[in-house]
């Protein structure tokens, strides 16, 4: 036995009796304390970050939420290339008295160069509905749902370009690698549909946006957490068998490989990739049966085809738009989890998104015209099946834009210091207008919300806290929020 000279200091002093009780009696109360503080749910003030308990044979099977919401669904329309904000929903009037004239200490350089003289809003304003909000003639079916909606007026970004701030918006992250916010939800809810895709996203009849494939990406989350990418004119690709080959041919093959993989399965229960391989393949089979169906459109009746506006002859671009909006409430309808319905494409000068630098006015009087009816008919749509009951919608852009037009054009720079989304549906509190931009909306000035606020609000309205939903990834507990985010309790129900 070592004697009381060979013992280190620390070693020593645990020899001394009052010293030693003390130290036991600290930690034992530290050690009731994390207990309760685990059972509590509760660490450093915040929930405990948690994993969902997901099968492997069954990834989407629904699972409950932290806490029960009125939302069980989420619609998202994602107009892409960034909307004005001040042609559209957050009203000016300073515009118009101080119109061509400089803007007192602002910037000589924007985004894309030069700052020109402060332009006004570039379409009458009227006031909507009991509320008496001034919103923009420029969308005037979207307008005629103001009292339905929970506006954020003070929304900002980390970034005022279009492929990071679409990544931002959609991932919590500018940069790329990072899970979309529909596989995030779907990680965390699975689905209410057995032969459909949990998460799908819907591109733009004139291409994918900026960012492309990261709005609807599972990152590091597991692959199965990925938005499947069809819409009503391109359903999802390589889903019948090649030419030549017969369907009772292809069905034997699959019920045969089934049988194998079973097989292989039970010599090794704890083969997880192996279980989300028929997981997977099993759910391809169903869908090419439900696919088909969700996706013709032919049994819809014609005033609804003339309510969304896409039996319009005249705009054909606007028709496949209306045409993917009846697709989202059909996949809706069929119990798919999240939907993200994108309006706009990638950069082009403006020509095929809402990025209006040069020539807004003429370029808006386009995009408007393929957003405004069949959207606002999508929101009536759900509404008269009772489905805006459960289901979450929400309207969000990337930034917002300058209140000056660019030196020597027709059109507005990138501004992500104070911009517009707006919120409808379950939970949401109608006819509210949250935060504020200074009088000539240049940047948020009163209850200012980054995004990941906005992205902290959605995922409480469908019963997740923002805190508690994680995945550990490279020794990080990584969440949609990152370190941040609080939800904006002001536009809740």
């Amino acid at each position: 036995m070592a004697s009381i000279n060979t013992l280190s200091a620390f070693g020593a002093s645990l020899l001394d009796r009052r010293g030693f009780l003390g130290n036991a009696g600290t930690a034992l109360g530290g050690m009731a304390l994390a207990d309760l503080l685990a059972r509590s749910g509760l660490a450093d003030g915040q929930p405990l970050a948690s994993s969902p308990l997901i099968d492997p044979a069954h990834p989407s099977a629904p699972r409950l939420p932290h806490f029960p919401a009125k939302a069980k669904r989420v619609l998202v329309i994602f107009c892409a290339g960034a909307v004005s904000q001040l042609e559209t929903w957050d009203w000016k009037p300073e515009l118009l008295r101080h119109d061509n004239q400089p803007l007192p200490g602002g910037p000589a350089v924007t985004f894309q160069g030069p700052a020109g003289n402060l332009a006004r809003p570039q379409y009458a304003f009227r006031p909507r509905g009991q509320s008496g909000k001034m919103v923009s003639d420029m969308i005037p079916h979207l307008a005629e749902l103001t009292d339905d909606i929970a506006f954020i007026h003070s929304l900002t970004s980390r970034t005022n370009t279009h492929g990071p701030a679409e990544n931002f918006l959609s991932t919590g992250f500018a940069a790329d690698g990072f899970p979309s916010l529909g596989a995030w939800t779907t990680y965390a809810l699975g689905s209410e549909s057995a032969d459909l895709p949990a998460f799908v996203a819907i591109p733009d009849p004139r291409g994918v946006p900026q960012a492309s494939i990261n709005n609807w990406a599972p990152g590091f989350l597991p692959a199965e957490f990925q938005g499947t990418c069809l819409s009503a004119a391109e359903p999802v690709r390589h889903l019948a068998p090649p030419g030549g080959v017969a369907g009772t041919a292809d069905s034997a093959a699959r019920s045969a490989l089934a049988r194998w993989q079973r097989r292989h399965l039970a010599s090794d229960p704890t083969d997880n990739a192996l279980a989300a391989r028929i997981a997977s393949y099993e759910l391809a089979a169903r869908m090419q049966l439900a696919v088909p169906a969700v996706t013709d459109l032919s049994t819809e009746s014609a005033s609804t085809l003339r309510d969304y506006g896409a039996d319009d002859t005249s705009q054909p671009i606007k028709a496949a738009f209306a045409r993917n909006c009846i697709l989202a409430r059909r996949l809706l309808e069929q119990g798919v989890r999240f939907v993200q319905l994108f309006n706009g494409a990638y950069a082009s000068g403006g020509e095929l998104n809402w990025d209006g630098h040069s020539k807004l006015k003429e370029q808006y009087d386009r995009h408007a015209s393929i957003l405004d009816q069949p959207a606002a008919a999508l929101i009536r749509d759900l509404r008269a099946r009772g489905m805006l009951d459960d289901t979450l919608v929400v309207w969000c852009t990337e930034f917002g834009r300058m209140p000056f037009f660019q030196k020597g054009a027709q059109g507005r720079d990138h501004n992500p210091d104070g911009f517009t989304c707006w919120l409808t549906g379950a939970g949401v509190r109608p006819g509210v207008s949250h935060g504020v931009t200074d009088d000539l909306g240049v940047k948020a000035v009163s209850d200012i919300h980054p995004l990941y606020d906005f992205n902290a609000t959605i995922l409480h309205l469908i019963g997740l806290d923002h805190h508690r939903l994680s995945f550990r990834h490279n020794g990080i507990d990584r969440r949609l929020t990152d370190v941040h985010g609080k939800v904006i309790h002001e536009v809740l129900a």
